[in-house]
């Protein structure tokens, strides 16, 4: 082989290597500058976090940051609609870009996805009508329990309270529904939708009977994105520390971020 042949073959040999170690360098952040548009999935369904208002528009904690986090990265916002369920495996099939949707951040969903720092929280617990006795989890054997699928109360209630009938539900919406309507009495939610089941149903008085958990929820990411990661992580922060994050959160939840789950950086 001519030594002029070699060369020419080795310096394509090295684009090539290049343009590879190129696109395994490649960010989902790029892709999303690139396109002027962020996917953001979030479960329309869950009160003060994200349902429709009087016009049918998406609105909520969860939507405000989604559009707050659109405007500072200087994109158009998409918002991906899905159930609770859906919130994960949709960002596994690559149909979003982030989840934002009162996602709580554990150990066991960090093993397949990414979570920025806490921008919000949610404080889970078991609520049942004024009248009714209960106070843990050894109170609910024998009992029926309400919740929504595939989130981390599911996973807390199942765990706990093995003597009880857990019925599950796709959204907090269709929840909040079988409650004011009577299928159960006992549910396991959060504050908001207690709220919520009370302004429809004031006869029934519900009231929290125990917390089971103050969580910190978390911008939601596949694995592999570490310039994305990067940059969320710090809008985040900035946010925290200029007051933004907290002042959506005041708006539509009535208090300030819990300081349990929610600590500045």
């Amino acid at each position: 082989m001519k030594l002029g042949t070699l060369f020419t073959r080795s310096c394509i040999a090295l684009a090539l290597a290049g343009g590879i170690a190129q696109a395994a360098l490649a960010d989902q952040l790029d892709d999303i500058k690139k396109a002027g548009t962020i996917r953001v999935a979030i479960a329309i369904g869950t009160p003060l976090f994200s349902y429709t208002d009087a016009n049918m528009q998406p609105t909520g904690s969860d939507v405000d940051t989604a559009t707050q986090l659109a405007k500072d990265l200087g994109v158009k916002l998409e918002i991906v609609p899905i159930n609770t369920a859906a919130r994960i495996p949709t960002l596994q099939a690559q149909r979003a870009d982030v989840v934002i949707s009162s996602l709580s951040i554990t150990e066991e969903r960090a093993k397949v996805v990414d979570f920025s720092i806490p921008y919000s929280a949610i404080t889970i617990m078991v609520a049942a009508p004024k009248d009714m006795k209960i106070a843990s989890y050894a109170d609910l054997n024998g009992k029926r329990i309400g919740l929504t699928r595939a989130t981390t109360n599911d996973t807390i209630t199942t765990r706990e309270a093995k003597g009880a009938e857990i019925m599950r539900y796709e959204d907090d919406a269709t929840l909040i529904t079988s409650v004011v309507t009577g299928q159960v009495d006992i549910f396991s939610s959060t504050p908001s939708n207690m709220g919520e089941v009370n302004k429809r149903a004031p006869g029934k008085n519900y009231e929290m009977k125990f917390s089971q958990l103050d969580s910190g929820l978390g911008i939601t990411m596949n694995k592999g994105n570490p310039k994305l990661k990067e940059w969320v992580d710090g809008w985040v922060a900035t946010n925290i520390k200029n007051g933004k994050l907290n002042t959506i959160y005041k708006k539509y939840h009535g208090r300030d971020l819990p300081a349990t789950v929610f600590k500045p950086a």
